[in-house]
């Protein structure tokens, strides 16, 4: 077993058995394996600033570092909490290639897009299992989903995110994605996610 291998399963034993995986993911981020590839795409995270206004937690590995928090609270929830955890970790992925400043706003247009292809590229890096890969790549992929549907935008696109993944993993990620940031409203959130799914099965039906 090469040495990143292990990394990647260090990782992944915190990220399944850890109340907090951030406080592990904090130490081994500042050690020299984050200045190489693949880690280094998480690194990036560092230095990839957000809105003020939806982020003021300030930057995306701080936002991660809280999403992946919440995610661990939850993963007993999860059909597959393997798939779960490192959609969590890897989902804001994209952001450090689409963050640009437009008009005087911070935006990461299409960071799910990008994000799902680097999340491929991620575990590639680790692993020879396809339909694992495929599994988290398409959560990442479909993540925003949540804020597409709810506020009617052209960007959502239910029939694809059907065929693609599970949606209630999405919604299960949207929620912890949500909340991870500094004073969220968890009541708020929780009737997101509701509204969310009631508009899904009703483009289902």
């Amino acid at each position: 077993m090469t040495i990143e291998h292990n990394v990647f399963t260090e990782i992944e034993t915190h990220l399944l058995e850890d109340k907090q995986p951030s406080i592990y993911l904090e130490d081994i981020s500042k050690t020299p394996l984050f200045e190489k590839y693949p880690l280094v795409l998480l690194n990036n995270l560092k230095k990839t600033g957000q809105s003020p206004r939806h982020h003021p937690e300030g930057n995306v590995w701080n936002h991660t570092m809280l999403v992946v928090d919440q995610a661990a609270k939850v993963r007993d929830k999860s059909r597959d909490p393997r798939a779960f955890m490192w959609a969590a970790l890897l989902h804001d992925i994209g952001k450090p290639d689409t963050t640009k400043i437009r008009k005087g706003r911070i935006t990461s247009y299409d960071h799910d897009i990008a994000g799902a292809d680097l999340t491929r590229k991620f575990l590639a890096g680790y692993l020879e299992e396809e339909g694992f890969v495929n599994k988290v790549a398409e959560l990442v992929r479909w993540h925003m989903q949540i804020l597409f549907v709810n506020n009617n935008l052209p960007f959502s696109d239910v029939r694809s995110m059907l065929r693609k993944t599970d949606v209630d993993e999405v919604a299960l990620l949207g929620f912890c994605d949500r909340m991870g940031r500094l004073h969220a409203d968890r009541s708020e959130e929780e009737e997101n996610i509701k509204r969310f799914l009631a508009k899904v099965k009703a483009n289902q039906a």
